[in-house]
């Protein structure tokens, strides 16, 4: 550390950083190789489960080792998948239902469940703490704790600090944290997982990363129109006029659907808005089929690693492990990353238990995790589906699709062939001139809605008397570059409106952060072209609050 500051230290045998379903795992795991280990979990969500979102159709491979009794302890899975229904929707108007055996395989989901990940997260954090485990919410980790090459810990982020980044009457100096070994869960673009990726060169000889911005609502719906268990995925329409994605509805239960859009963060005009294709895509007949006369009840955003194995870094670094999606271990083929994220924190636990174990002082590098997982079934998954995104990038959705039905169905996950997408998604977005404008159909207010009255309902809040998270590395560039070059595209892929480009008093352009209105999605700093944009925690417990998403 650079300034001197006087700071409270609390040290463990294993520190978590994210209480998402990676970190959660790993916590439980720890403890029942030995309950005597000190372990903690930093969580910047106001709550544990308060920043989890995904889709999510839920395979429990991995709850299924963690916890064997998790039906009768009350894990919160109450809704089998029934039926699936995939569809190419050729138009704003028709769609083609594939048949089950054009399906690829890994979107089949006999024996998995509709759930909500926040509430399996709020589960996973109760059986946690019940075998001991300290989390602490509404802690933010700030920045890593490293020392002749050796992660130690991680600082959290102080507390009541103003707008002008001077300290306040309640401003509170951020805590060292420092353990034996520290496991980084923070999800998709953790921001230390990132810095930490650079600085260890953990991504050296491999494919970048590659993303997806998923958006999704939940809607109560006529129950004469709900079907518990009913999966719905498609692909094409919106996206196959300026973009590739996909998209989901699922039935939960009370009368609830699920209903998003997937847009991979690959496209090229920068005239695309992600919430505005979701937005009319709900208007497709075979989606507002279901919607019609319901009810829109929650709104989110996130972004979500999808390169797969062949974009996949290091793991491991003296004294510390990337786990879940801060490694990016999502399959993509399966559009799941929850029981995946789950067993790589498990078998992170597991090497750092039996390394505590045998007599270690920690700081050493769990060599032994890196062998656990390439001998995994996570491992195998990924393997199996590691040509799926690249196939998509390459040939588009309909050849891609094609060629993946072929290696997932014929060669079943073992073709000759190993396809690479070596162009960062940011990269590929082409200057405005060179693309054509979008016109978007204005919101009904019944079906599709603005972006302020989404956020609203995503329950989001921040402390507005402090520094911007969203950090400019040159403020110029908004305005001089990205502006006559590519219409400066963050006031579009923004889901949530933070970013505009308004007049100041002289009638010249301005960039504008509404910071407050951030749902933490990371996509800001993934697809802006000039990669100026560097996003990092607030101060702890601000973000969204999402209740069931």
């Amino acid at each position: 550390m650079s300034e001197e500051i006087e700071r409270d230290v609390m040290e463990y045998d294993v520190l978590i950083v994210g209480a998402g379903p990676a970190g959660l795992s790993a916590a439980c795991r720890l403890k029942q190789k030995n309950a005597e280990l000190e372990v903690c979990i930093v969580e910047k969500g106001a709550e544990v489960g308060a920043h989890l979102l995904s889709g999510a159709v839920f395979e429990p491979r991995a709850l299924d080792e963690l916890f064997p009794d998790w039906k009768d302890n009350g894990a919160p899975l109450n809704v089998p998948v029934t039926r699936d229904d995939v569809y190419f929707f050729t138009s704003e108007s028709k769609a083609t239902k594939m048949p089950n055996a054009f399906v690829p395989a890994p979107m089949h989901n006999e024996g998995n469940y509709v759930i909500s990940l926040g509430q399996l997260g709020r589960w996973l954090g109760e059986q946690a703490e019940a075998l001991g485990v300290e989390i602490y919410p509404g802690f933010a980790a700030q920045e890593p704790i490293v020392e002749d090459g050796v992660v130690k810990g991680i600082v959290t982020g102080e507390m009541g600090v103003g707008k002008d980044g001077t300290p306040k009457d309640s401003h509170v100096p951020g805590m060292e944290l420092r353990a034996k070994y520290t496991l980084f869960g923070e999800g998709c673009r953790g921001h230390i997982g990132k810095r930490l990726i650079r600085e260890f060169e953990l991504d050296k000889g491999v494919d970048p990363q590659h993303y997806g911005i998923g958006l999704k609502e939940i809607w109560e719906i006529d129950p004469e129109k709900h079907e518990p268990g009913l999966v719905v995925h498609g692909a094409g329409w919106p996206l196959n006029l300026s973009g590739s994605g996909g998209s989901f509805l699922y039935h939960l239960e009370d009368n609830q659907v699920a209903v998003g859009l997937i847009v991979d963060l690959n496209y090229e005009n920068p005239y695309l808005s992600p919430f505005k294709e979701f937005q009319r895509f709900k208007h497709h007949p075979k989606i507002a089929q279901y919607l019609e006369g319901g009810k829109r009840v929650s709104y989110g955003s996130r972004a979500i690693a999808k390169g797969g194995l062949n974009s996949l870094p290091k793991m491991t670094m003296p004294g510390a492990v990337l786990i879940g999606c801060d490694a990016g271990t999502l399959n993509f083929a399966k559009i799941k990353g929850n029981h995946t994220a789950m067993k790589s924190g498990m078998l992170a636990a597991e090497a750092a238990a039996d390394a505590l174990a045998s007599g270690g002082e920690g700081g050493d590098e769990l060599t032994a995790y890196t062998e656990a997982f390439k001998n995994s079934w996570v491992y195998e998954e990924l393997y199996a589906s590691r040509n799926f995104g690249a196939s998509l990038h390459k040939f588009g959705t309909f050849k891609g699709g094609a060629l993946n039905y072929i290696e997932q169905n014929w060669f079943k996950g073992k073709a000759p062939w190993n396809m690479h997408d070596t162009t960062p998604d940011y990269a590929a977005t082409k200057p405005a001139d060179q693309c054509t404008e979008i016109e978007y159909p204005k919101p009904d207010g019944k079906l599709s809605f603005d972006i302020l009255s989404s956020v609203h309902l995503s329950n989001t809040g921040h402390e507005e008397d402090q520094p911007c998270h969203l950090k400019l590395t040159d403020s110029s560039i908004p305005i001089e570059h990205n502006l006559p070059k590519y219409a400066e595209p963050a006031q579009r892929y923004c889901p949530a409106g933070v970013y505009e480009v308004v007049e100041d008093d002289a009638g010249k352009p301005r960039f504008q952060i509404n910071f407050a209105n951030c749902v933490h999605c990371k996509t800001c700093d993934i697809k802006d072209p000039s990669q100026n944009i560097t996003w990092v925690p607030p101060e702890g417990g601000g973000g969204p609050k999402y209740s069931a998403m």
